[in-house]
């Protein structure tokens, strides 16, 4: 089909030049020498691939806790047999060899322990939103610093293999200036039905998305959203009881994002997200989360790389692995807890936005209420 301009129609080419794709940091990064023992606290079920990618990447875990001990000792036989086991995780954190802590327990119960571990002086990975309350977050984020430790969130997404290349090709200015950030999920979310996700009045918007508001924030990062605009809707048949239905619009003042989410999709599964700039568009597609192909548009053709690894469980080799390597180099990381806090405040002003019907300025909402 030909192209129509103001002036003139333009045939489209034949077909687009094949581009060698750039060569990109996009896959985790180990310390060079820095190996401490760690300690995991919450061993539920996405510890599993915690524990797999931990393993896979030769860290050392020393230490198991869960107030149920059978699935820490569960945990312990499958990975680490070597590894002590504490259902308290105070008995845990009094222990000097472990310097380092990922707290895998959910956001409700998760901060007075990140709290006590800071304290205790252990660097720590935390899971995942990251705190209900924006004050309660800046608190910890001074307590580590006051503690000079390292306090990381466990952004797993920046480490999918699609998410972390187009942040990377962002990043070395391969797109030039990105004006739009544009995102597509549609899959089956009914699996939350009668486990405790099912419980969550936000569970699209807050639990989920997180991901991809931590991704749009990755890539225009520097910019402040202006404001968000987002809803939600129960399908009339899914099994699960929060509404699966949900979408954002977010305003930058130069550029513009779009969420969309079906979680209630069980015929063609599909993602995609496309990042758009100046120079160049990065487009990622696939049947899930996990198997994706990027291809680089620009002016002289497209490039289409060739991408190792999978979000599950390379995302938590990831996220361990960026804090090891900021602590061995004495940097903040790239998951700092600091940083999160702007991914979060877009995350708030979305759901309050689905609540209130109207647009919200991200900031403005310090709370997620009924996450």
């Amino acid at each position: 089909m030909a192209e129509y301009t103001d002036s003139k129609y333009i045939a489209p080419p034949a077909s687009l030049a094949s581009l060698t794709a750039p060569t990109l940091p996009y896959q985790p990064q180990n310390p060079k020498s820095y190996s401490p023992p760690i300690g995991l606290i919450g061993c539920g079920g996405i510890t599993k691939d915690h524990l797999k990618a931990y393993r896979a990447a030769g860290y050392r875990v020393a230490a198991l806790c869960d107030l149920q001990i059978e699935r820490a000792e569960a945990r312990r036989q499958e990975f680490y047999p070597e590894a002590d086991v504490y259902s308290d995780h105070r008995q845990l954190l009094k222990r000097d060899d472990i310097e380092v802590v990922d707290i895998a327990l959910h956001p409700e119960v998760r901060s007075p322990i990140v709290r006590d571990a800071l304290l205790a002086g252990k660097h720590v990975l935390s899971q995942k939103p990251f705190v209900l309350d924006l004050d309660e977050g800046s608190e910890l984020v001074e307590l580590a610093a006051k503690r000079n430790v390292t306090l990381a969130v466990n952004q797993n997404g920046r480490w999918a293999p699609h998410f972390s290349y187009i942040r990377e090709a962002a990043a070395a200015g391969l797109l030039g200036p990105v004006n739009s950030v544009q995102i597509g999920v549609h899959w089956d979310h009914n699996w939350v039905k009668a486990t405790q996700f099912d419980k969550v009045k936000h569970l699209i918007l807050f639990d989920f998305a997180i991901h991809w508001f931590d991704f749009v924030m990755s890539i225009l990062g520097d910019a402040k959203p202006k404001r968000v605009f987002a809803s939600m809707v129960r399908s009339p048949g899914q099994a699960a009881q929060p509404a699966l239905l949900a979408q954002a619009l977010v305003e930058f003042p130069t550029a513009q994002a779009s969420l969309l989410f079906n979680g209630d999709n069980r015929f063609g599964k599909h993602d995609q997200t496309v990042v758009t700039g100046e120079s160049a568009t990065a487009i990622s597609s696939g049947v899930s989360h996990n198997i994706q192909e990027v291809k680089l548009y620009a002016a002289e053709g497209v490039a289409i790389p060739e991408l190792h690894g999978r979000w599950f469980p390379d995302g938590f080799h990831g996220t361990m692995g960026e804090l090891l390597c900021s602590i061995e180099e004495n940097r903040p990381p790239t998951i700092s807890a600091e940083s999160n806090l702007k991914s979060l405040e877009l995350c708030f002003a979305a759901c309050a936005s689905a609540d209130r019907g109207e647009p919200v300025a991200p900031g403005t909402v310090r709370q997620v209420s009924d996450a």
